[in-house]
């Protein structure tokens, strides 16, 4: 099968720039698993007893056999957040199935689930994109004590995800397998459900009627349905090979959900150490695996939030990627799907289109994925071209559909909604950035105007709300990088932005913070680096500088003399108010060690992490 030039090209850049890193990350995985490709074999009797203890006599049994598998589970699960309350139930099914295969399985540890949705404009949303790295160490932690010859990860959204998959590569020598819950069925359409917020931005309605409206929309089980950074998180873990096939969106509460849960039990069974297929996860995690999910975030109009939890998962597997391999990736994969923020459908609306198995299927023969990747199966990615259903009761593989079946959904590589990904990468005097303009319609990714610049999102819509912005402008929201106050999503900033859009002003928004997967219409620089509080460029930006973005020439300028810049002073900002409430306090270390946006805003410090 061929493979598009592009996509060769950056992967070859790609290997080359992460030669030295990734040979001793595949080092030190040989390393850790040189002992025997049972890690309980090398613990003491005394050890051992520990860790079976509480098991029944059966299960007890055959972990005292070495030639038994015993699999791990890892599990984001709480009754508070929907798209992780159906987990309850996955550990007892896979328990189940592993003792009937002869082999056990353990809960070997929970990690934290926070919800973005809920800490949205609120202090605890500061400790939103660090709980990646707490997820990170809190998998290390269950893994660390070395009784496990294989691991299962039970998550889906925002930093869980990423977390769990970072975790995992640190014990990259076991295999792994990742196991969704699914979305919750549709709700509100969600043009509906922006518009009530427009009303409610505007002071046209109360605060009962768009409680009703959030209510309608998020009002089930399972994960939210527009396609924001849980459901990118879903589609990549596919693409990277590492779900059943077209496991991603089926419905929590199914028998279908249910069926692919117990299938992944003998999926991970299947390539443990103490099979003939032994596949650690570290190895499938390659170059070209993750040129994948890049390429399947574009494909989708995926979450901007992936062009700093990518960087970081390929780091951790000694994998170096930039900005520039987003963008250069994105000039060449078409746009196939069109959900909601980046249309009117939902995840549901998607998965009946074609799902998973037509994006894949039309990317492959597109030549824009590696199809020889090592995937959980073992049968490289074509495989995962079919999706799932219950032939009388049994779970059953069949292929996906050839064309889609609603074309204003999901559209085929030949007749893409635009010939890009819309991901571009923005550079210039003031610093570097990504902007997702898949939502934005062409007359308005560029934009010059004034700037209104503002240290906080509540400054700005306190701003809004007297009518001080009846104009054009460009926002710039400063002081929201991951050193200054952990880089929170400004997520609330989107309807009364849209509203000033709407009344036909020419407005964009500028930030070192985040915007997330929802990132929608507006025209958003986010992720500006450096940082402001580093000394970046956007400290030295007053208002009434005039700022000049556009998208298509992939600039972001200010329009000043060169050595009037050279001289501006960056304004300092008092950050004294992010270190104490909603448990800030406990997280200043991370604030202090978080590296740069395009870096992932990581808060490792390891050799073997590329720089």
């Amino acid at each position: 099968m061929h493979l598009h030039p592009v996509v060769h090209r950056v992967t070859q850049r790609i290997q080359a720039r992460s030669a030295a890193t990734r040979q001793a990350y595949l080092a030190q995985l040989q390393k850790a698993a040189a002992q025997g490709k049972v890690a309980r074999s090398e613990l003491s009797c005394t050890n051992l007893a520990h860790g079976f203890a509480a098991m029944a006599p059966e299960p007890k049994i055959r972990l005292k056999q070495l030639d038994v598998p015993n699999l791990a589970i890892i599990s984001a699960y709480n009754d508070m957040l929907s798209a992780h309350q159906p987990l309850q139930d996955f550990p007892a099914w896979i328990k189940e199935e592993a003792l009937k295969a002869g082999a056990t399985a353990q809960f070997a540890g929970g990690v934290p689930a926070m919800c973005d949705g809920v800490t949205q404009g609120m202090p605890g949303m500061e400790l939103s994109l660090f709980s990646r790295d707490v997820i990170a160490q809190a998998t290390a932690i269950a893994l660390a004590h070395r009784m496990f010859d294989a691991a299962l990860f039970l998550g889906v959204c925002d930093k869980i995800v990423p977390g769990l998959l970072i975790g995992a590569l640190a014990f990259g020598h076991l295999p792994a397998v990742f196991v969704p819950a699914g979305p919750m069925t549709s709700g509100l359409a969600n043009d509906d459900k922006a518009e009530v917020r427009k009303l409610f931005a505007q002071g046209l309605i109360g605060r009962d009627v768009l409680l009703e409206s959030e209510a309608q929309s998020y009002h089930a089980p399972g994960t939210c349905t527009f396609y924001g950074t849980a459901n990118s998180n879903q589609l990549m873990m596919e693409v990277m090979g590492l779900h059943l096939p077209g496991s991603a969106f089926v419905n929590p509460g199914t028998p279908l959900r249910e069926a692919l849960t117990r299938a992944s039990a003998h999926a991970a069974l299947a390539i443990s150490a103490q099979s003939s297929r032994f596949t650690p996860l570290g190895e499938m995690v390659d170059e070209r695996a993750i040129v994948n999910a890049i390429v399947g975030l574009l494909a989708s109009g995926g979450s901007t939030n992936h062009t700093l939890h990518l960087v970081a998962i390929a780091r951790a597997a000694g994998i170096a990627i930039n900005w520039d391999d987003f963008s250069e990736l994105s000039a060449v994969v078409p746009l196939l799907m069109r959900v909601y923020p980046n249309g009117k459908a939902d995840i549901n609306h998607f998965h009946a289109a074609g799902g998973m198995g037509f994006v894949i299927g039309e990317l492959l023969d597109a030549g824009l994925l590696h199809a020889d990747v090592t995937t959980i199966l073992g049968q490289g990615l074509a495989r995962h071209t079919q999706e799932p259903w219950l032939d009388q009761g049994q779970l059953s593989w069949r292929d996906a559909p050839l064309h889609s079946r609603d074309e204003s959904v999901l559209r085929p590589a030949s007749q893409p909604f635009q010939t890009d990904g819309g991901l571009k990468l923005l550079t210039g005097r003031l610093g570097r950035a990504v902007i997702k303009v898949s939502a934005v319609s062409p007359e308005r990714r560029r934009i010059r105007a004034p700037a209104r610049v503002f240290h906080d999102q509540s400054s700005l819509l306190e701003a809004f709300q007297r009518g001080e912005l009846e104009q054009d402008m460009v926002a710039v929201v400063r002081f929201q990088g991951p050193r200054a106050n952990g880089m929170p999503e400004l997520h609330q900033l989107t309807p009364a932005l849209a509203v000033l859009q709407d009344r036909g002003f020419q407005v964009a928004l500028i930030t070192d913070g985040r915007m997330s997967g929802a990132s929608g219409k507006v025209p958003a620089a986010i992720h500006v680096t450096p940082e402001a509080s580093a000394g970046g460029p956007l400290a030295r930006v007053r208002d009434g500088d005039i700022i000049v973005l556009d998208a298509d020439q992939g600039i972001l300028e200010i329009e000043l003399a060169e050595d009037a810049w050279a001289t501006r002073t960056a304004e300092p900002a008092d950050l004294a108010h992010n270190d104490y409430g909603s448990g800030r306090e406990l997280f200043a270390g991370l604030r202090h060690l978080a590296d740069e946006a395009e870096k992932g805003a990581a808060t490792f410090c390891h050799p073997l992490w590329p720089s």
